[in-house]
């Protein structure tokens, strides 16, 4: 198995982070952005969107970081933990891999983009979105420990990497104990692996 990204993508990380806590023996393959590999063949091959990750295992290759997910649950995870059967578990895990997709990606991603990488974002726009999804979830998160049911899905796995990364966009987490709580419970999962931290965005004393 074969997983195309790079360290510092939240969408790469979700899919290495899962890999990981499936125990999946895989090869992390960098793509080189910088020089634009990823618009180009053979990367092109893979994703006709030029976007990473993409996983290959064997004949299968996939792209977009909550397909990869929701795969690796269904054919590696008998037991339905990470992708509950159940049809309103399935239907809360969907609505949280759209706000992954969605809020996540258009917020606290996007105020990371500009400060890690320089990209030419709205940096308010992004911080104001990154805020009222946070305000959202520390209400939802009250008295749970996962988005969905009693036990950790690939919900939390979606939405871990850009928010626990969220200051390194200016975007605090002090004011949340229950999103920093549930942060902490998805590090304490064995096979945890970070996403490696950038010196961008608050300083330690603002996070």
């Amino acid at each position: 198995m074969k997983l195309y990204g790079i360290p510092l993508s939240g969408h790469t990380h979700r899919a290495h982070l899962f890999l990981n806590l499936l125990n999946l023996p895989h090869e992390y393959v960098l793509v080189d952005l910088a020089n634009a590999e990823h618009k180009k063949e053979p990367f092109l091959g893979m994703n006709a969107f030029g976007e990473i990750p993409v996983l290959q295992d064997g004949d299968v290759t996939l792209a977009d970081s909550n397909a990869i997910l929701v795969y690796l649950a269904s054919k590696y995870d008998d037991s339905g933990r990470w992708l509950p059967r159940d049809p309103v578990a399935t239907a809360n895990v969907q609505r949280w891999l759209s706000v992954a997709a969605g809020k996540i990606a258009g917020g606290p991603a996007t105020a990371r983009l500009v400060t890690v990488f320089n990209a030419p974002r709205d940096h308010e726009a992004a911080k104001t979105m990154a805020v009222r999804l946070f305000d959202v979830m520390e209400r939802e998160l009250q008295g749970r420990r996962w988005l969905v049911g009693e036990h950790a899905t690939i919900a939390d796995i979606a939405g871990y990497s850009y928010i626990a990364h969220a200051p390194e966009g200016g975007v605090s987490l002090k004011p949340y104990p229950n999103i920093r709580a549930w942060l902490d419970n998805i590090r304490a999962l064995p096979g945890f692996v970070p996403m490696p931290a950038t010196k961008a965005g608050l300083a330690p004393e603002e996070v």
